[in-house]
């Protein structure tokens, strides 16, 4: 009869499994249905450093090979125990690998991987009496007939009972009946309905019922369980589960006609797969953990703390066309893990246990990684399927659609992770759909704390790296305290020296966004272009729809907008501390047509920020745009906001912005509205030629300004002060630049009446470099500063490029009579007559106003004499105010200006100096004995702090001889690694040995002659001999040694710079009163003489060189002897396997 059932399957007449009711009711519930479909709770991850998905584990078995103890009287049970052993496990494997299809359904790989065995195989068939007497003791939650289509072409109709602890497949309702007895026997069937259908999937690995017996999957083994979108006209269901023994995976599919039938079972199972998990979770098994931790190590995304695991499946796409019952098998589900880093989460397919142990097997997987912050989706459906949306910028999304019976742990995980990620943020920037339960675990996740200060943004710029595929390294910025609206974020250059790409810059700027730990953000000459021609039409997750408050901006627009406007306006939003943001040469225009001029869309920054000032969406008040070239769509956007009162604006620079006359008054007359709060304008380097008249009438209403600059600006000639002295008296003025702008006699008294009133003590800072002012001029400025008795002005002067040398005894003289401010600049000043250099220098040593001089880039008409060299060591001597000199010259192409050797006499008045903190003597050219007369200070004074020296031709003895004055010096913070001297000593002796060997003869004596003159250059450029030097002759020196000796001049730099690393550290350790530790490396020993390092490149070659040890080597073969290391196999050929002759074509070297 059990044939005959089978081979109705088809009948429609059967009942359908909404008949079908569940037994074994708990008490308290009103209907299975209602029951089973009860949201079951998440279940939260633990702190341990790998957080298992509890969805499988492992049920202990008799041993297949103890005979289970028959009673005399054999029970139904036992009969179907009896019949349970596949005839199949005594076949062989087939010679192909499919078989043929009469033998498939019964191929080896069934026994092997089928439903067989619970300990060892994916499904089980059980043939222990004692563990079908424990199935019997499980809860019968549901069952029903199905039909199955086992193999390709073989369909069946079989009973499907699901208890609390397994999923069994009976042949039949009376077998099921037999081994639970709570089922009744009889069909029960009514005429009109249908039943249920169940098909396997894969190909070797299908479920089969071999005759009179049964399946049964754990439920601890259950991966996932949800609805099948197949595009078929169905409700099906997917089963998936693994067996982690073997890791095998396997799935089948109930394909159902009634969707109560799906509804009842997907329900039914999922609460007992949810139930199974809680009960008895299963761990994930060592050999996995450590195979999932290598593969994400080797991405470089492990963090022992940070790893999250997790069993899920890769769901099928859907299939558009209708087909047979049988293509259910093409739709493929992929079992694996998913793992979830610091900045990542990966998929990695299930391994194989041949291959855990091979490193370079990692490789050969097929891991797919996604970056946590290209997530803009996460969607979690009511059943355990989950999808999720990943896109980088200027790119397409991809969707991962996945499913787990622990679909809310890994929901719950991604978002602990991404709020790590970005702790600042008080929304996540991914859409988050989850069902009412997730939310309310999710509100208790713990939020991140304890971070240093801004650490947070070093962990989402990694973040944003690790998802587009960026080297984190590239990225340089510092912070600064100083200032106002401090901290100050400042993004440098990329370290490779090249601009940042779209990505990289992508990055940086979403990285700070919801950043509260800056005040003010400066990309000052960062090249933002790419952003500006840039737009993103494969998505708007990016865009900022609403501030930080969660107002929404109303913009429709945005969506259109470019890059670098979307990425401005973000910034702008999303912080509430952010108070100034600087864009000097951000933008760098190109060569544009006529075209384009008339279409031009602007810098993008303006359209960027000024309508979020006027909305007052933003706290943004202090712009800078100097050096961006505006047009006339962002003078439109500047006026707007300009006139609105309610902006509030702070300050406004636009210096070189390319603005006519027009385009200037335009902006200032609107600017005018904002005078009750404008504290600071910037007008200077434009093009726009001003009548002062004018410009006074526009400046006349800011009665708060604090820092004006009017540097490098065109003005109508005429009797008119620049600013006039009833002017300035109207403001407290902080900063006054005028630089490179044309100033009269009337200007100067001005500025001078300015400096006389009480108006000014809060003037720091008046820069007046090359605005053709005469020595009379400057002395007319500080007398003005002087008034005050016994009191040093408190400001810095800049007076640089000026024609100081007209009216020079009234400079002086008021620099001799204290009249001078605290601070002095007077770079690039060209003195035609030395004397009044040397005057110069008498009135500063006697000064004891001025504690910051700079006298950098003077020109002289030639080196300068003793009378001026013992002038400037008067300075050092007898000063006793000064604690910043800058006496550096210039060398580039076109200028050159140094002191001359002379400098080196007067630095040793440096012995007796008590007060000076900070020297700077660079391109000055001191070489050899300048080095030792500085380390010959430095041993005597205890008072520098910083010692700025660089660009001297100093070589490595000169360095070396520096380096070990410190030894004695215990309060020095600051001496350069001689990074440019460095780079100049081996660009000289790159270029002497390539001329050497340019000119060399092929002839042997000629070759032997050149090798010793490369002897003789090297020799020269470690110990500073001049050219017509003794020479010593050395014998012949091969390429290779020639190499050799480059290469161990590098390795003494790299150990001199070693060395002064440690001594600067123990003295910042000392100056600081920290205590102090370790001496520093053993290797920090005082090195050899001065006179040793003449010869070491003579003693590398004539003993350590890799020719000579060749020559040694070959001799003593020759001669029958076994060079020393190599006797009995222990030397370095039987190492390596490389011989000596070997050794010498490579040009290695062997110590």
């Amino acid at each position: 009869m059990s044939d005959k059932r089978r081979r109705k399957s088809l009948n429609i007449l059967r009942p359908s499994m909404t008949g079908l009711t569940p037994i074994n009711e708990p008490s308290g519930s009103s209907s299975p249905v209602s029951r089973l479909k009860k949201q079951r709770p998440p279940t939260l991850q633990s702190s341990s450093p790998v957080s298992a998905s509890p969805t499988s584990s492992d049920i202990p078995l008799p041993s297949p090979s103890t005979p289970a103890s028959q009673p005399r009287t054999r029970s139904s049970m036992d009969r179907l125990v009896q019949k349970a052993r596949p005839r199949s496990l005594q076949k062989g494997r087939p010679s192909s690998l499919f078989g043929s299809f009469r033998g498939m359904a019964n191929s080896p790989d069934d026994d092997d991987f089928g439903l067989k065995r619970t300990t060892s195989a994916t499904t089980s068939v059980y043939s222990q009496s004692e563990y079908l007497a424990e199935l019997t003791r499980s809860q019968v939650l549901l069952h029903g007939e199905v039909q199955t289509a086992s193999g390709m072409f073989r369909k069946r109709c079989q009973y499907l009972v699901l208890t609390d602890t397994h999923l069994i497949k009976f042949r039949s309702r009376g077998r099921a009946a037999e081994t639970f007895p709570e089922i009744p026997s009889s069909m029960g069937r009514s005429g009109g309905a249908r039943h249920s259908r169940l098909s396997s999937n894969g190909s070797l690995h299908e479920l089969h019922a071999p005759s009179e017996g049964l399946h049964a999957i754990p439920l601890k083994q259950v991966v996932a369980t949800y609805p099948l979108d197949d595009g078929k006209p169905y409700f099906s269901v997917e089963i998936s589960y693994l067996d982690e023994e073997i890791m095998h995976a396997s799935s089948m599919i109930l394909q159902l006609q009634d969707p109560r039938d799906q509804d009842l079972w997907l329900s039914s199972l999922r609460g007992a797969v949810t139930n199974a998990r809680l009960r008895d979770p299963l761990e994930f098994s060592q050999a996995l953990v450590g195979f999932v931790a290598r593969v994400v190590e080797q991405d470089g995304d492990y963090d022992p703390n940070q790893i999250h695991m997790f069993r899920v499946v890769q769901r099928a796409g859907k299939s558009s066309s209708r087909s047979s019952t049988d293509d259910l098998t093409k739709l493929t589900s992929n079992t694996c893990i998913l793992a979830i880093g610091m900045f990542k989460i990966h998929l990695i397919p299930l391994h194989k246990s041949s291959r855990t142990s091979s490193s370079s097997s990692l490789s050969d997987l097929n891991c797919t990684t996604y970056g946590l912050a290209a997530l803009t989706s996460l969607v979690i459906l009511d059943d355990d399927a989950f999808s999720m949306v990943f896109r980088k910028p200027l790119c397409q999304q991809l969707t991962l659609s996945l499913a787990a019976s622990c679909s809310t742990d890994i929901a719950l995980s991604i978002r602990r992770v991404a709020d790590w990620l970005r702790p600042e943020w008080p929304e996540q920037p991914f859409t988050w759909n989850a069902p009412e339960v997730v939310h309310k675990y999710e509100e208790s996740l713990p939020i991140p704390s304890g971070d240093e200060p801004y650490q947070a943004l070093n962990r989402t710029l990694a973040a944003y790296c690790a998802a587009y595929d960026l080297n984190a390294a590239g990225f340089r910025y510092t912070d600064s305290f100083d200032g106002e609206d401090a901290p100050v974020f400042i993004l440098q250059p990329h370290a490779d020296g090249r601009k940042y790409t779209v990505l990289e810059l992508l990055a940086m700027l979403r990285a700070l966004r919801y950043n509260e730990s800056f005040g003010t953000l400066s990309f000052q000459d960062i090249d933002l272009s790419d952003l500006q021609r840039h737009r993103d039409p494969y998505g708007h997750d990016h865009v900022p729809w609403t501030t930080k408050s969660g107002e929404s901006l109303n913009q429709p627009e945005q969506a259109n907008c470019t890059l670098l406007v979307q990425e401005v306006q973000a910034l702008a939003l999303k912080s509430r501390r952010l108070r100034r943001l600087d864009f000097t040469n951000c933008i760098m225009k190109r060569a544009q047509t006529l075209h384009e001029l008339e279409e031009d869309p602007g810098s993008g920054i303006c359209e960027a920020l000024f309508p979020l000032c006027v909305r007052q969406l933003t706290n943004i008040d202090w712009v800078v745009l100097n050096g961006l070239t505006l047009c006339e769509v962002d003078i439109d956007y500047i006026f707007s906001a300009a006139i609105d009162r309610s902006c509030h604006f702070r300050a406004l620079h636009i210096g070189g912005c390319g603005l006519g006359e027009r385009n200037m008054f335009t902006i200032l007359n609107a600017l005018s509205h904002q005078s009750a709060t404008m504290e600071s304008i910037d007008i200077s380097g434009n093009l726009a030629r001003l009548d002062p008249k004018a410009l006074q009438d526009e400046l006349r209403s800011f009665s708060f300004i604090r820092k004006l600059n009017l540097s490098n600006l065109s003005r109508i000639s005429g009797p008119q002060p620049l600013l006039p002295a009833e002017l300035l008296l109207v403001w407290r003025l902080e900063e006054l630049y005028v630089a490179g702008t044309a100033l009269n006699e009337e200007s100067i008294d001005a500025i001078a009446i300015y400096l006389q009133s009480p108006q000014s003590t809060t003037l720091r800072f008046l820069d007046v470099d090359e605005c053709q002012l005469s020595g009379r001029d400057a002395a007319t400025l500080f007398e003005s500063m002087g008034t005050q008795p016994n009191q040093t002005r408190n400001l810095r002067i800049s007076l640089s490029g000026n024609r100081l040398e007209q009216g020079h005894e009234a400079f002086v003289k008021a620099i001799r009579r204290d009249k001078c401010p605290s601070q002095v600049v007077l770079q690039s000043v060209d003195y035609q007559n030395e004397g009044n250099f040397q005057r110069l220098l008498d009135a500063f040593a006697r000064n004891t106003t001025v504690n910051y001089l700079d006298l950098s880039r003077v020109s002289l008409p030639s080196d300068a004499s003793e009378p001026t060299c013992q002038a400037l060591g008067r300075v050092l001597s007898l000063n006793i105010v000064l604690e910043y000199l800058d006496i550096s010259g210039e060398q580039t192409h076109l200028v050159a200006s140094s002191l001359g050797n002379g400098l080196n006499a007067a630095l040793h008045g440096l012995k007796q100096n008590g007060a000076l903190k900070v020297l700077r003597v660079e391109n000055q050219k001191l070489g050899l004995q300048g080095a030792s007369t500085l380390a010959s200070i430095l041993e005597e004074n205890s008072c520098l702090r910083e010692l700025h020296c660089e660009g001297n031709e100093i070589n490595l003895q000169a360095f070396t001889v520096l380096v070990r004055s410190l030894e004695h010096n215990r309060t020095l913070l600051y001496l350069p690694n001689m990074a440019k001297d460095r780079a100049w000593a081996q660009k000289k002796v790159d270029r002497e040995v390539d001329n050497l060997r340019e000119n060399s003869s092929p002839g042997l004596a000629a070759i032997s002659s050149t090798k010793a003159t490369v002897k003789r250059t090297l020799g020269r450029t470690i110990s500073g001999a001049k050219p017509n030097a003794p020479r010593t002759s050395m014998g012949s020196m091969p390429d290779c040694d020639i190499q050799a000796a480059i290469g161990s001049l590098s390795e003494q730099w790299d150990h001199e710079v070693a060395r002064l690393q440690h001594y600067l550290a123990r003295n910042y350790t000392l100056v600081h009163g920290l205590p102090l530790g370790t001496t520093g490396p053993s290797d920090c020993r005082r090195p050899g003489t001065s006179a040793s390092l003449a010869t070491a490149i003579q003693d590398f070659s004539l003993e350590k060189t890799p020719k000579a040890e060749l020559d040694r080597q070959l001799g003593d073969v020759a001669d029958g002897r076994v060079p020393e290391g190599q006797a009995n196999g222990s030397g370095d050929e039987g190492e390596d396997g490389d011989s000596p002759l070997e050794m010498g074509k490579v040009g290695g070297r062997r110590e």
